[in-house]
């Protein structure tokens, strides 16, 4: 830790303020605040802001279809966001909207200085307009047949069967999701930032940015495609800021959105004493800026906005983490499966800090999927939580409290033991500062383990029948106090309101990281109180009954999951031989293999490019289903399917064949 405490200003996503939130949007929040937490218990400056993202057509269309005004339908929403992110002991220092006048005067002076400098212009651009509802639409408000797969109902930006993407005037019998009718093109000039010209700045930026490698991986592939500019106006009808000097157009959301940022970061510089915007901002700044976002949104975050930012005289960020998405219980969150879970259902039934561990005890820093598994969720909070940690308090709380009035000892009978709880802070704060949440888990519930074979080897319930002994008694419950104390400060930016709870037991008024590394001793503690409870089963299932939509769901979420014998009879396992392997260009996890299956040559695309090495597969012999149907992706079509298994990333594992198959034998 250095000497002089960083100045830091964090972010996290804006919330689309179109929605109630969920269990998906928690993930980022709940990651982002450890880490905020982390560094103020440092000791480092660190501020936290966020708003809610309020403009845009899709929020203008529900409002419309309510009867309110777009005002109230996102201010009803930001109220809920903001009370449920409370409840997830979720701390911002400011919680704002773009919707305001900060953000408006920071977006036309941006505009202003970009169209100076030539990086916006005007073009006259052709765009798909409903007639019945006036207006012009976006992608995704076109919907029709994929013009390379002939999939029907698909969107007007990319196809989600094979994966292609086109404009809506590519689409095959195109229609309005308004009105249900077929769209007019029209002409209309709209504004363009100069994106194209940004390519060696974005590349200087990254160069030092320490991007994960996989956000590097995923620009470099965009820089290579080339860089197109950004088309930043949208035609009335539109919820946003009127471009200045125009009468109908507005500035896109994506413009207005990240420049929430610096908007609610100025709300609150407004009303601080000491506190100012251009500190952080300048580009000759000493602060540092990071940005929390999900992978989904990574283009507008390495591309766009650190070009905008520098091209309008502001600093870029310091770095940008993106996350994976969740699943729950190893597929996408359903309303049928009740396993699309609203924070405030969640919040109804369960503790929040249960939740904020188990996402702390999967998240990374990398991009990688996390899953929600209920039944392992129960399993680990009370087995972690319950079972190692608030099992060290509560096995010697009671007789401090009883028998020696709640007065500890004022040395530790085993010094070196606390030493290695001690010695594991660098460890752990080093876990935390690259976002590798899951290894501090880890290590910290490693410690606990210690701490209770140590009260399991002196067995204090047993030395306090005997008077003679109740001296050990005190020492021994002293040191598993000190190491339980230790435990929840390296926690507390996990579980912030259970180490509250802790550290009012232990009767101490604040907490900082080094306090982890010296003991407690000669202290009078307040009385113990229970700090958690176990997690049922019956709790989780109610909260998914809760969580489960009774009206009319898709086809393929009503159909029974399971198949008949007769089923699993026509799949044709074969044996094959891979012939070649070759990694996919534009695909971060797909191989593509070519395969002997006896009668004839297959191109199949597996997802194992992390497990294995392209040269490592030629000449081996795999398990592949040869009657799959050919499935058209972007990268070609894919004729059958490799055998595997695994949790993914680089755990996955080709089912072989013993010795001695050939190319075409059956499998049975």
């Amino acid at each position: 830790m250095s000497e002089t405490p960083r100045k830091i200003l964090v972010t996290s996503a804006l919330p689309y303020v179109n929605g109630s939130p969920h269990m998906g949007h928690l993930v980022e929040y709940i990651q982002t605040d450890i880490w905020v937490r982390f560094q103020k218990l440092l000791g480092n400056d660190c501020i936290y802001v966020c708003a809610s993202d309020a403009h845009g057509t899709p929020i203008m269309l529900k409002a419309r279809e309510q009867g309110i005004t777009p005002e109230e339908l996102t201010a009803g929403y930001s109220k809920e966001f903001k009370n449920d992110f409370a409840d997830f002991n979720i701390e911002f220092d400011n919680f704002h909207t773009t919707h305001s006048p900060e953000n408006e005067a920071l977006v036309a002076g941006m505009f202003e200085r970009l169209r100076e400098t030539g990086d916006i212009y005007t073009r006259t651009i052709e765009q798909s307009y409903d007639e019945k509802e006036g207006m012009f639409l976006p992608d995704r408000f076109v919907k029709g047949t994929c013009p390379r797969c002939k999939s029907e109902d698909q969107y007007g930006d990319a196809c989600e069967v094979c994966g292609a993407t086109y404009s809506p005037e590519d689409l095959i019998d195109p229609v309005s999701v308004l009105s249900g009718t077929t769209p007019v093109k029209r002409e209309s000039e709209h504004y363009f930032f100069r994106l194209s010209e940004y390519e060696d700045r974005l590349r200087d930026w990254m160069s030092h940015a320490a991007l994960d490698k996989n956000v590097v991986a995923k620009l470099d592939e965009w820089f290579q495609a080339g860089l197109q500019d950004w088309d930043i106006s949208r035609d009335a009808p539109y919820f946003g800021f009127r471009i200045p000097g125009t009468e109908n157009k507005y500035f896109y959301v994506w413009l207005d959105a990240p420049v929430g940022y610096m908007a609610s970061f100025k709300h609150l510089c407004d009303r601080t004493d000491g506190l100012e915007f251009d500190d952080y901002w300048d580009p000759d700044s000493d602060a540092e800026v990071f940005h929390f976002i999900g992978k989904d949104i990574m283009y507008f975050h390495t591309l766009f906005w650190p070009a905008v930012l520098k091209g309008s005289g502001y600093r870029q960020p310091t770095s940008v983490y993106a996350h994976g998405f969740l699943t729950v219980n190893g597929q996408k969150m359903s309303k049928s499966r009740g396993t699309f879970i609203k924070a405030r259902t969640y919040l109804d039934n369960l503790h929040p800090a249960a939740l904020r561990y188990y996402y702390a005890a999967k998240l990374g820093p990398t991009i990688e999927d996390i899953d929600l598994n209920l039944e392992d969720f129960v399993a680990r909070v009370n087995s972690d939580l319950i079972g190692k940690l608030v099992n060290i308090a509560s096995r010697c709380a009671g007789f401090i409290n009883k028998k020696f009035d709640g007065r500890l000892t004022d040395s530790l009978p085993d010094e070196s033991l606390f030493a290695e709880f001690a010695a594991a802070s660098g460890t752990i704060a080093g876990h935390y500062e690259k976002r590798e949440y899951s290894k501090a888990m880890r290590l910290v519930m490693a410690l606990a383990d210690k701490a209770n074979r140590y009260i399991d080897e002196y067995k204090p319930w047993v030395m306090a029948k005997d008077e003679a002994s109740l001296p050990d008694v005190q020492r021994v419950c002293t040191q598993g106090l000190n190491m339980f104390r230790s435990l929840m400060i390296y926690l507390s930016p996990v579980i912030p309101t259970v180490a509250e709870d802790a550290r009012a037991f232990l009767n101490e008024d604040a907490w900082r990281w080094d306090d982890a590394s010296e003991p407690l001793l000669g202290s009078t503690l307040q009385k113990f109180k229970p700090l958690l409870t176990r997690i049922e089963a019956d709790q989780v299932q109610r909260m998914v009954e809760q969580s489960r939509e009774t009206a009319p769901v898709a086809k393929e979420e009503t159909q029974d999951d399971t198949i008949s014998i007769d089923d699993f009879m026509k799949v044709d396992m074969r044996i094959a031989k891979i012939e070649k392997a070759e990694p996919v260009e534009g695909a971060d996890k797909l191989l593509a293999l070519t395969l002997d299956v006896g009668d004839s040559q297959r191109q199949v695309f597996a997802g194992i490019k992390a497990a294995y090495a392209p040269d490592a597969l030629v000449g081996r012999h795999v398990i592949v289903v040869a009657n799959l149907a050919p499935r058209k992706m972007r990268f070609g079509v894919s004729e059958g399917m490799v055998l595997a298994a695994g949790p993914g990333g680089e755990d996955i594992f080709l089912l072989s064949p013993d010795d001695g198959a050939k190319p075409g034998m059956r499998v049975k």
